[in-house]
């Protein structure tokens, strides 16, 4: 159990560091803050701390910083977050406005989330089992090609010109386009191969070959929505701030780059306080961001959650500042996903 006024003082160590990157000494903590106290019992409450092990000294310094285990508490007992601005409210409104389809709309979201935060952001792709089908469109592209149009419910959006190698009659692609959506509109991607199986024995021998390219093509367009996907903005933020990460910054770099790392970590943390997940220093298995802080938040469509966006940055980040623009960017995600 920490008592209140050390647990007020290891508020204050945080933000003072987080503020200035110098370590904190009782005498700056009595100058910069109303403790009603002497200096004498600051370090006693420091001492403390220490043996707690939620401050250290990095050095000979007298001053003290904060370890994961502090950040950790610090976190936990932030009464609230701070809001963001009018100003970042209405950037991001700006920003996210007009994005013409999925691809479109988190590029945006994840330079947005970087250049609020000054941290790598990411963002995950929906995922196949998380996504169903809205609408198919065929649209004649010559006498011999068809564009198909497949578009999901996470508001993505593929296009793809087919070559059927015969000429068809638009009046059979109207009848194709319309079987095509009573089947599988609203049907999650992961059932339409189940779905079609038989498709093509609604149709007439002279006609299958056509319906068979079609859906061939249609499936290669629903795997494609398979390969799950992480995208970062950013990067340049980690170097600027490499004298925050102990030792050599490659570590977090190669780690940030795997794919694999990444969508393994945002599929295992979930939702904690303040409706955001987050990982501190060695809270992160992946010993590449044993250094490094991560908040992730979900984004949702139509009140289940697609995937996750979030920030990866040092320890020695404002976790109240990138708690809220994380928090804020997911919920206008989902919204404009709603749209």
């Amino acid at each position: 159990m920490i008592p209140d006024r050390s647990l007020e003082v290891l508020r204050a160590i945080v933000s003072d560091y987080i503020a200035t990157r110098e370590p904190v000494g009782s005498k700056s903590l009595v100058e910069r803050h109303s403790f009603g106290v002497s200096a004498a019992t600051i370090r006693n409450d420091m001492a403390f701390l220490e043996d707690e092990e939620l401050i250290h000294a990095p050095h000979t310094s007298a001053g003290r910083v904060p370890t994961d285990k502090g950040y950790r508490v610090f976190v936990d007992r932030l009464n609230e977050v701070k809001p963001i601005s009018a100003s970042e409210r209405q950037a991001i409104e700006t920003f996210m406005s007009g994005s013409a389809d999925l691809d479109e709309t988190l590029g945006r979201t994840v330079k947005l989330l970087s250049t609020l935060t000054n941290q790598v952001a990411m963002v995950q792709y929906p995922t196949l089992g998380k996504a169903s089908i809205r609408h198919i469109e065929l649209i004649p592209a010559s006498d011999t090609r068809v564009l198909m149009v497949l578009i999901t419910d996470s508001g993505r959006i593929q296009q793809h010109v087919i070559e059927l190698h015969e000429r068809f009659d638009e009046s059979f692609l109207s009848e194709l386009r319309a079987k095509l959506n009573t089947l599988l509109v609203g049907v999650a991607l992961s059932l339409v191969s189940d779905k079609t199986q038989t498709f093509s024995a609604g149709f007439e021998h002279g006609k299958k070959a056509i319906v068979e390219i079609i859906l061939q093509n249609l499936l290669e367009q629903v795997d494609a929505n398979r390969q799950e996907k992480i995208i970062l903005a950013g990067t340049s933020n980690l170097v600027r701030r490499e004298e925050d990460f102990p030792g050599s910054i490659s570590p977090v770099l190669e780690a940030i780059e795997e794919q694999m790392v990444l969508l393994k970590l945002v599929t295992e943390m979930q939702a904690e306080q303040h409706g955001v997940s987050l990982r501190i220093g060695r809270e992160n298995t992946y010993e590449g961001l044993t250094s490094a802080s991560v908040v992730l938040s979900g984004y949702e469509n139509h009140g289940s959650e697609l995937a996750k966006l979030g920030v990866i940055g040092p320890t020695r980040m404002d976790y109240s500042s990138n708690i809220a623009a994380v928090r804020a960017v997911a919920n206008y995600l989902t919204k404009a996903l709603g749209n």
